[in-house]
């Protein structure tokens, strides 16, 4: 896509979520991966980082602290090659089904974890399948306490496992009792004045054809001046993975459009200008001059 002259793109938040496969919430249920070895997350992640560097962009990992654990020096080379690390839990639990003993008890074994690989302690947090909804909003508060500045979990539309409808479709600063951290949505598009729909990558990415989301983050960037936040699992690109899901609709859900992935992956990185998540939404910094 070619600019006009004189305009510039607006930088956008790519993010990965680094998981096995059998770590989707599809699959979870129904496999916990233990007929499933070798683990495949190392070349599929491999992949990811070599279609980065083709297209010269650095992204936000949000390292699942098993992963970490197994897999210390994927996390290595994933910072190595200058990419953000960010935490997305450690055993991959929805947050709605702890208990906010058990989430924090969770998330901090996960930072252990990235720490003990590459030495950088997470201050990005993105819970499993977006599972910080009305009902588990209280996570926010456990974050700050435990450090984060920023935290991208909320899909801001109505699914039948996750988001809050409602809640903001641009990141913003959201205040808890214990302090205030930096909410950055998935991606959504207004196409009317009652009604969003995902624009941010996944599955919507893989199950939809390439001009939906194309048009969607153009909207974003184009009409309302705004950044728009995509993500990608690695298994998303690997299509010859084995089905582990249960039932037809979970099938549907985690497998449909995996040879499609890659090249809408490429487009969508020639297309678009995109960064990590810091990048786009740096830590506020205190105005000094106010410092007496």
């Amino acid at each position: 896509m070619k600019l006009p002259l004189g305009r510039q793109q607006i930088l956008n938040v790519l993010s990965v979520d680094v998981e096995e496969c059998f770590h989707a919430t599809e699959v979870s249920g129904s496999d916990d991966g233990s007929r499933y070895t070798p683990s495949l997350v190392e070349p599929q992640t491999e992949q990811v980082l070599e279609l980065l560097a083709r297209h010269g962009v650095s992204a936000t990992f949000f390292m699942l602290g098993k992963v970490a654990e197994k897999h210390p020096r994927l996390v290595q080379e994933i910072a190595k090659q200058g990419h953000e690390i960010g935490c997305h839990s450690y055993a991959h639990s929805l947050v709605y089904d702890l208990t906010p003993h058990e989430f924090r008890e969770d998330t901090k074994r996960a930072v252990g974890c990235i720490e003990d690989a590459c030495g950088l302690t997470p201050r990005i947090y993105r819970a499993p399948s977006y599972s910080i909804t009305a009902k588990s909003l209280w996570a926010l508060e456990i974050l700050v306490e435990l450090g984060f500045t920023h935290d991208s979990s909320i899909y801001p539309i109505r699914h039948d496992r996750y988001g809050i409808p409602g809640f903001g479709r641009n990141a913003r600063r959201y205040e808890t009792p214990s302090g205030g951290i930096y909410e950055v949505p998935i991606a959504t598009a207004r196409i009317s004045s009652n009604r969003l729909v995902p624009v941010g990558g996944g599955g919507y990415l893989r199950l939809l054809p390439y001009c939906y989301t194309a048009a969607g983050v153009r909207r974003i960037n184009d009409s309302e001046s705004q950044p728009a936040c995509v993500y990608f699992h690695p298994w998303e690109l690997d299509p010859d993975q084995p089905r582990l899901t249960s039932s037809l609709v979970s099938t549907i859900r985690t497998y449909y459009g995996l040879r499609s992935m890659a090249g809408k992956l490429e487009r969508l990185l020639s297309d678009f200008a995109f960064g990590p998540l810091t990048a786009v939404h740096p830590v506020e910094q205190p105005d000094l001059s106010l410092v007496r």
